[in-house]
């Protein structure tokens, strides 16, 4: 019976083989690396806002706490953005003609809020509470790093799953004193892993790591 394949069938069968794995690890890693970059993380990447504010100035340079502007963070889900009332309270005085807050006047003239674009943005299947973090001893920094040296507000972390979930596993690394929540001068201490284990128990905080924790 005549042989259907040529004899070179096999060694282009084995080809074809090899450079689908090749591809299908190339793809593989291509997409883990898009994955795991800023396109989808956000971090360091700047939003445009309606007015370049500068945490920076505002808390470095002038000491403003976090909650002057953000209100709501120790009794709610959401640490609220200000109104332009808030900003109003000190630019109705300081830097009152600056071209740069006309945005900030227009919105208070028009009764109209800014617009401004959302930094640390989670999807909507997942749900997170600011004031159990708050209470629980999380401090602000660690989630968002240091506020105080940024000119423009950016994402410095990846806002992950597997992020969140090292700090659920591992709460004492993360832990800090109620009183030093806001402090964004907190450096942890060399005894953090004592210090953390001591608050855990002090605060009640489970190591919470059930899909229904977050998403609801």
């Amino acid at each position: 019976m005549a042989q259907i394949f040529h004899h070179s069938t096999n060694i282009l069968v084995r080809i074809a083989f090899l450079v689908a794995v090749v591809l299908a690890a190339g793809s593989g890693w291509a997409y883990y690396e898009l994955y795991h970059s800023p396109y989808f993380t956000r971090v360091d990447v700047f939003r445009e806002q309606p007015v370049m504010f500068s945490h920076k100035h505002h808390v470095d340079g002038l000491g403003i706490d976090c909650r002057y502007c953000h209100t709501s963070v120790e009794k709610s889900s959401s640490a609220g953005i200000p109104p332009t009332e808030t900003c109003m309270s000190c630019h109705s005085q300081v830097w009152a003609d600056a071209p740069i807050l006309e945005p900030v006047r227009e919105s208070y003239r028009t009764e109209r809020p800014l617009e401004w674009m959302r930094v640390h943005n989670l999807p909507g299947f997942v749900y997170f509470n600011h004031a159990i973090h708050v209470k629980k001893g999380i401090g602000c920094t660690t989630c968002h790093g240091q506020v105080d040296q940024m000119p423009l507000m950016r994402q410095v972390h990846s806002l992950s799953m597997g992020w969140c979930l090292d700090c659920h596993r591992h709460p004492e690394n993360y832990v800090r004193p109620r009183d030093r929540v806001f402090d964004v001068n907190w450096t942890v201490p060399a005894n953090q892993r004592e210090l953390g284990r001591e608050l855990v128990r002090e605060y009640d905080i489970r190591n919470l790591t059930d899909c229904s924790t977050c998403h609801r």
